[in-house]
């Protein structure tokens, strides 16, 4: 039986003019990590969809119970659902979420104007993800890995424990995802934290260098951690992706 939804992870949409911006969250995280980023392109005249994925938001046994088929089903219906009300639309994404957001531009190329990606989570250097198939059998989830935030006054809502076959589900997925890379044509903007614990900074650097995108900029955020988009840079990326979208839109 699926939990309620916790206080601050709902999903939210905020109306603006014509040009959209999509944004996805990261895994076992929630739409409450990129509420500041939704507001702050909100108000600068865009509308803007966080979609809550399955699983996600609630407690970490009902994430056991999806795969990668549901979130970037979700992210799929996502991106529908803001066509509908934008003639344009960018993609902003943080760690995991940029996975689903890099999957939709090589997918779905001419529905997508450009990408802004966040810390993106493409792969992982723990040695034990190479027991994962063994372990997701008898081992039902790991500890949490979400929080991480250089500032002591802001906090990530996330999971505290992460289920194992979704992990690896997830694993499968992000290794499709690397293949798709060169399928990525659009104007691309990479914000990477050198001070990442979650994810090696070498992920922002792979999706620069592989991505066929002629158009890429890639922007370091010295003081900030993994979720960023809460932490000491967070007005760097809010600052840097409006300007972004408004370029790659043709609005300013």
């Amino acid at each position: 039986m699926a939990h309620p939804v916790l206080p601050g992870a709902e999903p939210f949409t905020f109306e603006g003019g014509a040009v959209g911006v999509l944004l996805l969250h990261g895994f076992t995280g929630s739409p409450q990590g990129l509420r500041p980023w939704g507001e702050a392109l909100r108000d600068g005249g865009l509308t803007v969809l966080c979609p809550l994925l399955p699983g996600h938001g609630t407690h970490w046994k009902d994430l056991a119970a999806t795969r990668a088929e549901d979130w970037t089903r979700a992210a799929g219906e996502a991106l529908d659902a803001l066509s509908e009300r934008c003639s344009t639309v960018v993609v902003g994404a943080l760690s995991f979420g940029a996975a689903l957001a890099l999957h939709l531009a090589a997918t779905r190329p001419d529905e997508i104007k450009g990408m802004v990606v966040v810390n993106p989570f493409l792969y992982l250097k723990d040695r034990r993800l190479v027991l994962l198939p063994a372990l997701k059998l008898v081992v039902p989830s790991f500890p949490g890995v979400g929080d991480d935030v250089a500032d002591p006054q802001e906090r990530e809502l996330a999971y505290d424990r992460v289920p194992l076959r979704s992990l690896a589900s997830a694993q499968r997925f992000l290794a499709a995802v690397r293949r798709e890379l060169p399928r990525v044509t659009q104007p691309l903007l990479c914000f990477v934290s050198p001070q990442d614990h979650l994810v090696d900074p070498g992920n922002t650097e792979l999706v620069a260098g592989t991505a066929g995108s002629t158009d890429v900029e890639v922007v370091r955020l010295e003081r900030s951690y993994h979720v960023a988009t809460l932490d000491y840079d967070r007005q760097t990326i809010f600052d840097g992706s409006l300007a972004f979208v408004r370029r790659v839109a043709g609005s300013g």
